[in-house]
């Protein structure tokens, strides 16, 4: 035969053989050649196949062929060159539906990325993904909102935006004052007694769409969010609905929590109310300012008139308070950005826009608009104070209301709405008390009508303290809260004088004074604790110098001459009687060598505010700083405390519905601001004061420490005192608080007198005052002071200073604020200095005045002093005021 039809030679397996092996292996486009036992190439085209190859092969395939080779011979023979091993003998590529082994994929409910797909084709989402992954969070979506409004309740609203007011308390815990921010603080008025214009105003410049709404603008959240992260204002995109809801029914928070509750009442609001009865219900819950909570109320407190009668122009500015009252009150509100007239300007301004936004949507006529933009803009009166705050009852909730909001215990927004019980510290009886000495004083020597020149203006203002505590006690705000709205008790800008220097000699016994020899400044170590017995020049237009010996020159390069208060010389004296006829040149001079930055810090360790402290000038020593009545009460109690102070503080605890949220124990502090050596060394000497000095009219017939004090031109007097158990300060000055230019006047010649100081009226009011708080009280003795510091002979002072002589009038106490420029070239005063009040422990004062110094049963200067040599004596103080003999100055010479 022909070697082209010639049967090929059978498999030693056979035919059927090879088909089994054939099925088991995967098969491409066509099956892979089997190859003969040698490994020869497979047999050409003409040969047979082996029966069953083909069929069996294209079942095979068809079983699941993929990827996988054709069947390997049963002996290893063939290269993969061959044609056996070519493309075509390869298992055919991807079968559809297969993996890659040749396995049918298993099918994924969530086809991503997508199988089957190369290249960015994979990771493109097909559209039944988008649409079942769309479906379901919308089916979540609405299941959420079902389920939260389904779980939200909405509050009654009328039992939810009923007024309330706080309550104040004496001290007592009986009830001071039920107290709103206004006689219509809160009323609520049906929307028929809205006028339609300010409904209108609203409408527009906070929900234009609020009749078309359901309740929440998704669109209007969008663009507070776009706006915002812009950079732009901060949007709350709240309808109308929305905030009627928060100021109804829920807390101010910002959290995500009350967000969510507001968003779930606001749709059930707005799918069960009707929208006037929603619109009304915001109108009337809604804080315009001015303590106003409603439209009624804000009618009353900017136009003092009806919401039903406002005008179109009132109604727009009442629609621009909405957006932030602090920032649109023309009246001013709190904060450096909320003056007067910048409030005016934003307000301003955003009337006018509301105004233009009325006619843009098509609630106003452009006629209507126009004439009310024609007219000036509608400027609200001056802010009242509620009727119930006559008296100092007004002067007393302020205090409490200030004290809440500077120590972030209440906000104002939350504290005018109400609801709250203020627990103060004031004293309804020592409150009587002290208003009743200020009128009795006033009533006997100030009368307007007969010396208006003089009397007119005049102001009284003081502040009572208890000691380790920080209570305040009592106040005396002013005439009346309702007349006058400047709380006197608190910061005025009156400077306080020669109470001021106290604070100079507990610097210079707790941190001593500098060292003169040399250029350098000493350190703290090294420097020398003064004793109040060191000596210091008292003369009159002394050469101030600084703690190197230089001397000192003011601004404009001129010596700095200090002056005494009737350019008096007092020649050598000691710091304890310095301050007992409060000569001004060693007190100035003291602070120069202690270091008025040490001094400052004495003060404000005692309790004076940074804030009322005055620039540091030389004169810093002299009281040309500013402490309130209540601070200077405060800064005297640390000394009647040992040195132990304590803030004032004005409330004791508060009450909101029906549980405690603050109590002053937990916040209390009580601090060391000086060794018990220090303060009560410096009790000592101003015990000294009341006894014999300058004080004596604010003798109150129990042991009492205080400082008479005057400013320059007779502006101020002050007396500021205190026994163990009370500290109080009394500030007297002039000044007209309509004026627009606020001016202190001089008070020469008021009560009919040349001029005032601390002693007169002043300590007057303090000893009336004192005497009633005090009585029935336990008559409580000051510690004895331990020895301090060294006796030092300060610039210009002999070691051995010469007897102390008698005067027959005290000096006045009067600072000079403004140096002398020239070197004073006129005849001292012929005065003769005042007798020495000799510590026990000056030794060397003692033996300069000769004697054993046992004559001191003076009496308060009633001439029956003993035999003692100078300054050997001491005087037992007296309800009296001393005679005007040789024995005025206690236990001198032979006189009392």
């Amino acid at each position: 035969m022909s070697e082209h039809r010639r049967k090929p030679p059978q498999p030693q397996s056979g035919g059927r053989a090879a088909a089994r092996r054939a099925a088991q292996q995967p098969s491409g486009r066509r099956a892979a050649q089997p190859h003969s036992a040698t490994g020869s190439e497979s047999a050409s085209h003409g040969e047979e196949r082996p029966y069953g190859g083909r069929a069996e092969a294209r079942r095979a395939a068809q079983r699941g062929g993929s990827r996988r080779r054709g069947a390997e011979p049963d002996a290893g023979g063939a290269g993969r060159s061959g044609h056996g091993g070519g493309r075509r003998a390869a298992g055919g590529g991807r079968g559809r539906g297969a993996g890659g082994d040749g396995r049918p994929t298993k099918k994924r409910f969530i086809d991503y990325p997508r199988a089957g797909k190369d290249g960015f084709r994979r990771w493109v989402p097909s559209w039944k993904l988008v649409t079942g992954t769309f479906l379901f969070f919308f089916v979540m979506l609405i299941g959420a909102v079902g389920i939260g409004l389904w779980l939200v309740e909405v509050p009654t609203a009328q039992a939810a935006s009923k007024v309330e007011k706080n309550v104040y308390y004496w001290s007592d815990n009986t009830q001071m004052v039920v107290s709103g921010k206004g006689e219509y603080n809160r009323q609520i008025v049906p929307l028929s007694d809205i006028d339609e214009d300010l409904q209108n105003a609203v409408i527009s410049a906070e929900n234009a769409s609020f009749y078309d709404d359901n309740g929440v603008d998704p669109m209007g959240i969008a663009r507070a969010v776009v706006n915002m992260a812009k950079g732009g204002a901060t949007q709350s995109g709240s309808t109308i609905t929305q905030q009627y809801v928060k100021n109804t029914y829920l807390d101010q928070s910002q959290t995500l929590t009350r967000k969510v509750k507001e968003l779930f009442i606001s749709v059930k609001v707005g799918a069960t109310m009707d929208k006037d009865d929603i619109l009304a219900g915001y109108l009337n819950t809604a804080y315009y300012g001015r303590g106003a909570y409603g439209c009624q109320a804000a009618a009353r407190a900017y136009y003092d008139t009806d919401c039903k009668d406002l005008t179109p122009s009132q109604g727009a500015f009442l629609a621009a308070t909405l957006n932030g009252p602090n920032l649109y009150d023309p009246a001013g509100g709190y904060g450096a950005v909320a003056s007067k007239e910048a409030n005016t300007k934003r307000a301003k301004l955003r009337w006018a826009w509301i105004l233009n936004r009325e006619v843009e949507v098509g609630r106003m006529k452009e006629a209507k608009k126009q004439e009310a933009l024609n007219k000036e803009f509608p400027m609200p009166r001056e802010p009242k104070i509620a009727t119930n705050k006559e008296g100092q009852i007004g002067y007393l909730t302020d205090l409490a209301d200030n004290y809440l909001i500077a120590n972030n215990i209440i906000d104002k927004k939350n504290l005018d709405k109400g609801g709250y019980q203020i627990h103060t510290t004031f004293d309804r009886e020592k409150m009587n008390q002290l208003e009743t000495a200020v009128k009795k004083v006033t009533k006997e020597n100030i009368n307007p009508k007969l010396r208006p020149q003089y009397d007119k203006y005049v102001q009284f203002g003081g502040a009572s303290v208890e000691p380790k505590t920080g209570k305040i006690v009592a106040i005396y705000g002013g005439k009346n809260a309702l007349e006058h709205y400047t709380n006197n008790a608190d910061y005025t800008g009156v400077q306080v004088g020669s109470t001021f220097k106290p604070f100079v000699l507990a610097a210079a016994m707790r941190d001593g004074v500098r060292d003169k020899d040399g250029e350098r400044e000493q350190p703290d170590s090294e420097r020398t604790q003064v004793s109040p017995n060191s000596v210091y020049d008292g003369d009159n237009k002394l050469k101030l110098r600084d703690y190197n010996g230089t001397i000192w020159h003011d601004k404009d390069g001129k010596e700095w001459h200090q002056r005494n208060d009737g350019d008096e010389d007092r020649g050598e004296i000691t710091l304890r009687t310095a301050m007992q006829w409060s000569v001004n040149t060693p007190y100035i001079q003291l602070g120069m060598d202690v270091g008025t930055d040490k001094v400052r810090q004495a003060a404000l360790d005692a309790g004076l505010n940074k804030d009322q402290l005055a620039s540091i000038t030389p004169t810093f020593s002299l009281g040309t700083s500013a402490p309130s009545a209540i601070r200077l009460a405060g800064a005297y109690a640390t000394f009647a405390a040992s040195g132990k102070q304590a803030d004032p503080y004005s409330v004791d605890s508060v009450e909101f519905k029906g549980g405690e949220i603050y109590n002053h124990k937990e916040d209390a502090k009580l601090t060391t601001a000086f060794d018990a050596s220090v303060a009560d060394n410096v009790t000592d000497v101003l015990e000294n004061v009341v006894e014999k000095g300058t004080g004596t009219s604010a003798q109150i017939g129990r042991p009492a420490a205080g400082k008479t004090g005057t400013t320059d031109e007779n502006k101020s007097a002050w007396f500021s005192g205190y026994t163990p158990q009370l500290s109080t300060a009394i500030g007297m000055w002039r000044v007209d608080d309509k004026a627009k230019k606020q001016e202190f006047l001089s008070m020469r010649g008021v009560g009919g007198q040349k001029t005032i100081h601390g002693a007169s009226y002043p300590a007057e009011i303090w000893a009336d005052y004192m005497r009633e708080a005090m009585k029935g009280k336990k008559v409580v003795n000051f510690p004895e002071p331990e020895p301090i510091g060294k006796k030092i002979f300060g610039d210009g002072a002999s070691p051995t200073p010469p007897p102390s002589t008698t005067t027959t009038q005290p000096p006045s106490e009067t600072p000079s604020e403004t140096p002398t420029e020239t070197p004073s070239s006129e005849t001292p005063s012929n005065s003769p200095s005042p007798t020495e009040t000799c510590d026990p422990l000056d030794f060397g004062c003692n033996d300069n005045g000769g004697g054993n110094g046992n004559g001191g049963n003076g009496n308060g200067g009633n001439g029956n002093g003993g035999n003692g040599g100078a300054g050997g004596g001491t005087s037992t103080p007296t309800t009296e005021p001393p005679s005007t003999d040789n024995g005025w100055f206690g236990g001198g010479g032979g006189g009392g």
